[in-house]
Formats: structure tokens, sequence, C-alpha cells
């Protein structure tokens, strides 16, 4: 379930809430713990053991001069505790917070300047890479953990700071590492690895003008899309907002995918919808029909496996709510599939979902714009526009089962 923000304290106290696992999603079995993540993979064969830490290079090729900020913040998956790292990749666990949050300790790594780079070790983590421009971001440790930036607040300290996160998990059995905009659209940057054979993988990179060219194209979207994006007050374009949170902050309408919604109920009330979760199981499928305001998935002995009420843009666009996904065999995955049709539009001109491919997606006059406007701007094609966008594997995502080093690099704002 995604956390809403109700206040500085609640609302931020997540280090990866459900609606945000996309980073997590293709990579392993994730399991909520308190406000971080427990992430189980499969164990590494001893002669590729991953070290303790792998070199990761920052290098800087936005073009800004203001200083650089970096963080690397998330959960130490050999004892479950929450801290941040060191440059060196040394742990440092949280203290204690307080009610209201108290001032977390200065976490930062001076990052490079302009067309600099600057190397830092990560430890095995299951976690975030902030980078901040100009200014140090503020953390404060709640009782239950630490207090992240919601920008979608509009008293959160982080507001009018430009600023990003990649998220990555690092254990035995290697690394994934990825770009992602599932809750906002903002600084732009790319994630590699390099492969003990030497060769390198890459994700993330924008198009040659697609950081403008998506504020253009977003601003240009009628129906309240334009108003996702926040600007600082010199007139510096900071982000956009992903859409569920614009639908929290009553910057786009609660109603913006209702009519395609109506649609899919319509279509499904005489028509079988049917979903095969797992690509390397063909055999495994469940047909769902709509029966009033349900949508009921039976397996393929007839028998129900499992039941949706219709959803509201808000739950389709954070992939949550009435399209919860647990952790499971059959609810998780099935919801998974819907987000992925809803989000991309594909649910009326496909019976038969996911999409093996990306031809048809966000084709539809009622779909997410933002995230069809975010990868048609990716070099790749490749971005984590919304939770479930690995579904068919269209999510920026390097991984690597022994990595030699990682990187993040800062592009440029054109």
């Amino acid at each position: 379930m995604r956390t809403r923000n109700a206040s500085a304290a609640t609302a931020a106290h997540r280090a990866a809430p459900a609606r945000r696992r996309a980073a997590w999603a293709t990579l392993a079995v994730a399991v909520a713990s308190g406000a971080g993540l427990t992430v189980v993979a499969p164990s590494a064969p001893a002669e590729a053991a991953v070290p303790a830490t792998i070199p990761l290079t920052f290098t800087n090729n936005s073009g800004r001069t203001e200083p650089i900020y970096i963080y690397n913040l998330g959960t130490l998956l050999s004892t479950g505790q929450q801290g941040w790292a060191d440059a060196g990749g040394g742990f440092h666990p949280w203290p204690g917070g307080a009610n209201p949050p108290a001032p977390a300790p200065d976490a930062s790594i001076a990052g490079p300047a302009n067309g600099q780079s600057t190397t830092i070790r990560i430890p095995k983590f299951s976690g975030r890479i902030y980078f901040s421009y100009g200014q140090k971001l503020v953390f404060k440790l709640a009782t239950g953990g630490l207090v992240q930036p919601a920008v979608q607040n509009p008293s959160d300290p982080n507001r009018n700071i430009l600023f990003n996160w990649s998220e990555y998990t690092l254990n035995d059995a290697g690394i994934w590492l990825n770009s992602t905009q599932v809750d906002m659209f903002s600084a732009p940057y790319a994630v590699g690895v390099k492969a003990a054979n030497g060769t390198v993988k890459s994700t993330g990179h924008l198009k040659s003008g697609g950081y403008q060219g998506f504020y253009n194209s977003l601003k240009a979207q009628p129906g309240g899309w334009a108003n996702l994006i926040q600007t600082r007050s010199d007139g510096t374009v900071l982000r956009a907002l992903a859409p569920g949170h614009g639908i929290e902050t009553g910057a786009l309408p609660s109603t913006v995918l209702s009519d395609y919604v109506n649609r899919v109920w319509t279509k499904y009330a005489s028509s079988t919808l049917t979903v095969t979760p797992f690509a390397d199981q063909p055999n495994t499928k469940y047909f769902g029909r709509v029966s009033g305001n349900v949508m009921n998935f039976t397996n393929s002995a007839g028998a129900v496996v499992t039941s949706f009420q219709k959803p509201d843009s808000d739950s389709i666009l954070g992939c949550y709510k009435l399209l919860d996904a647990p952790n499971d065999l059959v609810r998780g995955p099935i919801s998974r599939t819907l987000c992925a049709g809803y989000n991309r539009s594909t649910l009326l001109t496909n019976p038969n979902q996911p999409d093996a491919g990306s031809a048809g997606f966000y084709q539809d006059a009622v779909t997410n714009q933002y995230a069809r406007k975010i990868h048609d701007q990716m070099a790749d094609g490749l971005a984590y526009a919304f939770a479930f966008d690995d579904v068919g594997h269209h999510e920026s995502l390097v991984n690597d089962g022994s990595p030699q080093q990682a990187y993040l690099t800062l592009d440029p704002f054109n």
C-alpha cells in the first residue's frame, strides 16, 4: 500500500513504499520490512561472490556549476539495519528518531564538479543514491525511521531543491541498479554496470533535447497534465510530479483515467481478458470477466482465484489500493499485469495481457500521458515511469551477477 502524505512525519517516512518498488520488482522477492525493504535473492556460487563493496563512479556531465551532494541511504542486507554509507562504503546506522522528527546526521558526500568524476564505494544495500544540486537535502529521523523527501507536500523542506535519486540492490547475487521516474521526472541521469568481461551496460539517457522535450510536451498536453510541473521562485524547473502525486495534490483530476476504465469494464462484461503473468510459464493463465462492480479472475479449472473492484485513476497510476499487488504467486502477478495494461492503455486493444511489444502502448486518448512522454524521450525507450513498468521488461534497469563497477552519470539539461 502506498503511504499517503498525511504529515511531514508520516508522509515521507518510507524507504520504499509499495508503489515505489519498481526498482526491486524484477530483481528478487521483495518483502516489506518496516519502512525499508528486505530483498531475498538466490545465493551466488562461491566463485562468483560479490565483494562487500564495489566502486561506483559518479560523473557530472550536467553542464551546471552548482556543487553536487551525494547520499547513499538504505538497508544493510546483512543485518537489516537502516542507515547510510560514506564514500568508502562504510556503513553508519541511523540513531534513534524522535517525534517530531529530529535532524539526521549529515550523510552527504561531496560530488564532482561539472566535467569531473568521483568514485565512491557502495555496500550491500537495498536503497537509494540521492544527488542534489547547489544545496544539501534535508533528512530527518522519526521514531519509525528515516523521513525521506516527499515534494508533493508543499511544506517539505526539500521542495525547492533540485535533486533526484537512483535505486539499487547489491547483494551476493549481484547488482540491480535503475533510473526511476516512478515519483517524479527531474534532474536527468543514467546508470550503468561493468561486467566481469569488461562490457558496460547502461540505461537512462535521454535523447538529445529530451529533457526540454518532455517538459514542452507535458505543458502542451490538455487535461491538467501541465500542472504536474513544479518550479522554483527564480523560474528554475525542478520536476514534474508523477500523476498519482498529481491527483493527491489536486494538480490532476481524480477522474483522469475514468473514461478508459469505464470502457474496459464494458468490454469485459461480455468478453474475457486473459492474463499470462509469467513469461516462463505460458500455461499459467487467468481469465477475467466483469460482473457488476467486480472483475473476477478464474484459473484454468474455472475456480475464482481473486477479484478486483473497479479501479479509480489513483489506484491505477499508483499501482496500489484497488490494484494492490501482494508478493504472492496469483493476485500480485495479475494486479501487476492489469496495472501495466491500464497505464499503457492496452486492455481494449489486446485481450491477451501483457503485451509482448511496445508498439501499441499509450495509443488511446485516455492514457498515462506522463509515462508516454517519458518513454518517448528516452534514448533506448526504457524507463520506470510507473511502479510496474517492468512488466514486459520496459524498465530502465541494469543487472549483473558479478559487477566490477557501477556508474551514475549526470546528464545535460537540454
